[in-house]
This record gives C-alpha cells, sequence and structure tokens, in this order.
C-alpha cells in the first residue's frame, strides 16, 4: 500500500531517486521495529552478548529507513568528505548519548511520539535542502539541528529495547555493542549512499532532479509521521 503512493508520488521524479526512497523505505512500516526472531533471542539471554548485540545493532540501522532517510537529506548537499564525517558524527554523538542513558538509565519515551519527531526530521531537513527556511526569513544552525535529532534519533532506538525484557546482566557491555554495532551499520548504509550520490552528482539531472528528489524525501518523511501520529492516537 505504502510502496504504490510512494510510486505514485515518485512518478515525476527520475528513475534512480525513485528506486534509491523505494529502497529505504520497506513495504512495512511496521518493519522497522526489532524483528520478532530478534526479540525472542534477546529476551532469552542473559550475561556478556557483545557480539550478538552488536550484530544486532548494525542490522537495526541498516534497516532503519528513518534515520537512513535523515542521512541521505543530510549528505545530499556535502561535497566534501570532511564536511559528512562532521555532519555524521553530531548525528552519532547524538543518538548515542540518548540510546545508552534511554536504555541504561531507564528514561522511557512513547515509542510513536519518538518515531513521530524523527520522521519530521526527515521533513526538517528535505525543506531546508530546498531552501525553504531562507525563503521565511528564517536562519537555522544546521550543525545543532542535526545533533538535537540525533538526540531524538538515539531515543527511537532505545525505546525497541525498553520494550524488551532484557536481562541486567552485562547490559551496560551489551548495550555498548549495541551502539557499536549500530555505528558499523550507520558507517555501511552511509557508505553505499555516498556511492550513490557521487555517481548520480556526475550526471547534469542531479541539480536539476535535486529540487524534486527532496520533496520526495520530504513527503515520505510526512508519510512517516501521519503513521506515527495514527499509533500515537489509538494508543491513547
Amino acid at each position: 500500500m505504502l510502496s504504490q503512493l510512494l510510486r505514485i508520488l515518485l512518478r515525476p521524479f527520475n528513475q534512480g531517486c525513485a528506486l534509491l526512497l523505494l529502497g529505504i523505505l520497506p513495504t512495512s512500516l511496521l518493519a522497522h521495529g526489532v524483528a520478532t526472531s530478534d526479540a525472542r533471542y534477546l529476551e532469552s539471554v542473559s550475561g556478556l552478548q557483545f557480539m550478538p548485540y552488536l550484530y544486532l545493532g548494525a542490522k537495526h540501522m541498516v534497516t532503519g529507513y528513518d534515520h537512513l532517510l535523515f542521512l541521505a537529506g543530510v549528505i545530499f548537499f556535502l561535497y566534501r568528505l570532511k564536511d559528512v564525517a562532521v555532519y555524521v558524527s553530531l548525528f552519532a554523538l547524538g543518538h548515542s548519548i540518548t540510546l545508552l542513558t534511554g536504555v541504561l538509565a531507564g528514561i522511557h519515551v512513547n515509542p510513536y511520539a519518538v518515531d513521530a519527531v524523527i520522521a519530521l526530521s526527515v521533513v526538517y531537513k528535505a525543506f531546508e535542502n530546498i531552501g525553504g527556511f531562507k525563503l521565511l526569513g528564517f536562519s537555522v544552525n544546521t550543525k545543532a539541528a542535526v545533533f538535537l535529532f540525533g538526540l531524538v534519533h538515539g531515543f527511537g532506538l532505545s525505546t525497541k529495547l525498553q520494550n524488551l525484557r532484557l536481562s541486567a546482566d552485562g547490559l551496560v557491555a551489551n548495550m555498548i555493542g549495541f551502539n557499536l554495532g549500530v555505528e558499523l551499520g550507520q558507517f555501511t548504509a552511509l557508505a553505499f549512499i555516498l556511492l550513490a550520490f557521487s555517481w548520480w552528482r556526475q550526471s547534469e539531472s542531479f541539480l536539476k532532479r535535486a529540487w524534486l528528489s527532496n520533496m520526495a524525501i520530504m513527503t515520505a518523511g510526512f508519510v512517516l509521521f501521519g503513521y506515527q501520529l495514527t499509533g500515537l492516537l489509538l494508543s491513547r
């Protein structure tokens, strides 16, 4: 259903961009949570399980379509690897802080509310990329915004784990492993996104399609926001 909607919305866009977005956004929005088999495994083990947590952290990030859409928006107009490293590091620092503190300190936030804000972060970045804030006369500190949204994304990751009955034995080390896995997954996904952008930027269609592409990213963000908002309202 969602894929069909996005295909209709993306018809005016170039095929490469459409395939990129459809590849990032799974057919089922529910796939973003921890898979049932993985959840059962995590709830059944205790003690130090560093490598399994590392693997699951990487898996969750690679399949986290909202995180990937936000990262795609962040690096959309970043041409230098130095700039990419700075922004991605700020994002990583933000989500590492709230991922670890959220689980270890037991700071619980409604998953739908957090994911709704994450969806808005996707909308924000695409809107900024098309010069929306400049038209409105606003000046946004992009580095601060990426860090703050990183904090929100980290809470999104922590809520997935807080819904599970995790053993307290070895939890600190396991969470460090999970967070490291998230970073590895982010690096892997980012490498593929950068390769795709590098290839696309060699074409004359990049600048011609940049506005439409960011509108597609914004549309995906609004779709995700609507889904999460509906879930929040129904959960109450």
